[in-house]
């Protein structure tokens, strides 16, 4: 029986050359000149550090990190920047988690648009994944075709089709 998988993953090493890349371009713009930036990916947590002098830099920094993220293949979607910025004496600080892994809750809507979508598919949640399976490969299709269509909010891949 055909199936295949939807995962929302990032690639660690593509994460961190996109933090590499937005480094560098900091380094060269004439805006950040004499300013402390610090930009540092936590590899373990998945978690982007950001640190600027002032609120229009960190506009700029975050520009600039989903612009280079996605010439890298990383989905902007796969930042979470929910959460806001502090001061900590004289610079303002950001953490910004990165999309790694179906979340229970996502899974869960994934599922019931598939299942409300009349599809002749069996979807499973699976740890992080969601695993469906049907008879034909057309209707795996048109399921990855409305998946693309929902906005989640998550960046989604579609991995490990099997026929």
């Amino acid at each position: 029986m055909p199936s295949f998988d939807i995962a929302s993953a990032v690639d660690l090493q593509v994460l961190d050359n996109a933090i590499n890349t937005v480094k560098k371009e900091i380094s060269t713009r004439y805006d950040f000149k004499g300013t402390a930036v610090k930009v540092e990916l936590n590899k373990k947590d998945f978690v982007v550090s950001l640190e600027v002098d002032s609120e229009m830099q960190m506009k700029q920094l975050i520009d600039v990190l989903i612009s280079r993220s996605m010439k890298q293949g990383i989905d902007g979607n796969a930042f979470d920047f929910s959460k806001d910025a502090y001061p900590s004496g004289k610079v303002i600080k950001k953490e910004v988690p990165v999309q790694n892994g179906l979340k229970q809750e996502d899974a869960k809507k994934i599922v019931k648009m598939i299942k409300d979508g009349g599809y002749k598919v069996q979807a499973a949640i699976m740890d992080d994944i969601i695993r469906v399976t049907g008879k034909k490969i057309d209707d795996l299709q048109e399921v990855i075709a409305k998946c693309r269509a929902g906005n989640f909010g998550i960046p989604l891949q579609f991995v490990n089709m099997k026929s």
